[in-house]
């Protein structure tokens, strides 16, 4: 399929600036891939359609504060360093994204912190706005966290026109999130509160957790009009025994897989055996999901609604269906669900 196919004309006004006051409060459109039917719920009705024994998959990645705010020296000129991965904790070498990159050279040094509490050199170019920088810091590993929390903020995407409230330290955040090393939410998650978690679990729903540390990558806007050509940025994912043996024990049973969010079906996509079972794995995923495709392990999903041909529409569009997923599209923006990352949810089944 073509890039152009997933273009749509959305009103900026639909997308989320703030979250919904309980999470489980926001709205949920129910596709039914077989019939072909489109619900209009509210996400805390998610447990109406799912059984004991059935088994929900988790991102459990947990998002760091990965927007900084530096100097640069000499001119002073005020920089944005967008932290993407740590590539060397001994010495504290990171991967960013530098704005204007204009400005930043290799030797630049970057203060950051009303008394510069902290010190960065830029050591080399990576990209046009990619930089490898190394932090000068002297002090323990935790203490040198504490102050990437301290002079760090929530990385809210740019799409939501404001300012990192407080509250955006718990809300940009699943109620499960274990593992630090994601510079995005696994937004299909947010939806979930720790008592709607409960109520499904006594209604007998397990719940696997998976690791993907998603990156800018998944965001990255697609530059080619032939789908099979986009390359997706690796981002590093885990898979453990326990989940495997919970997901195989359902798959097994007959019983339903659901997707919470497409971070955590690539997860999946690219750890499973020739008997379509999950398998325990650890590594870099750059895997790029589009239609047509055949997936493995899930029968249902969990996911926000997307922007226009961004790479998290096209792999919903995949497991759903092109036509119906458009006509689901088109149905949102009539009734005006709210997109993107604090957005409503789509329950595909």
């Amino acid at each position: 399929m073509k890039l152009s196919q997933f273009r749509f004309d959305l009103p900026l006004n639909l997308i989320a600036q703030q979250p919904t006051k309980k999470r489980e409060d926001s709205r949920m459109m129910v596709i039914h891939r077989k019939t072909g039917q489109i619900e209009n719920r509210h996400f805390k009705d998610i447990i109406e359609y799912f059984n004991d024994k059935d088994v929900f998959v988790v991102n459990n990645t947990k998002v760091f504060p990965a927007r900084m705010y530096g100097r640069k020296e000499k001119t002073g000129a005020k920089i944005e360093v967008f932290l993407l991965r740590e590539l060397n904790k001994a010495n504290k070498l990171w991967d960013v994204i530098v704005d204007p990159a204009r400005k930043i050279r290799v030797g630049n040094k970057l203060y950051f912190g009303e008394s510069d509490e902290l010190v960065a050199e830029v050591i080399d170019n990576t990209t046009s706005r990619g930089r490898t920088i190394r932090f000068l810091w002297e002090g323990t590993d935790d203490e040198f966290r504490a102050m990437l929390e301290i002079l760090g903020e929530t990385p809210l995407p740019k799409y939501i026109k404001r300012k990192p409230e407080e509250e955006d330290k718990e809300r940009y955040q699943t109620v499960y999130a274990k593992h630090e090393g994601a510079v995005a939410a696994p937004t299909a998650g947010l939806h979930f509160s720790e008592e709607l978690i409960k109520r499904l679990e006594i209604k007998g729903i397990r719940f696997a957790e998976a690791t993907l540390h998603t990156g800018l990558g998944t965001f990255r806007p697609i530059e080619v009009e032939d789908l099979s050509k986009h390359k997706m940025d690796a981002e590093y994912y885990r898979i453990e025994e326990n989940a495997c043996k919970i997901v195989n024990k359902a798959k097994e049973g007959g019983h339903r897989i659901c997707s919470i969010g497409t971070t955590t079906m690539r997860a999946m996509e690219s750890s499973f055996t020739a008997q379509k079972l999950l398998k325990p794995s650890e590594g870099w995923t750059n895997h790029f999901i589009h239609p047509p495709y055949n997936f493995n392990i899930a029968d249902s999903l969990v996911t926000n609604f997307h922007l226009p041909k961004t790479s998290l529409l096209i792999m919903a569009c995949a497991f759903a269906g092109y036509d119906l997923m458009m006509e689901a599209y088109k149905k949102a923006i009539k009734d005006k669900y709210r997109f993107f990352s604090y957005g409503d949810a789509m329950l595909i089944i």
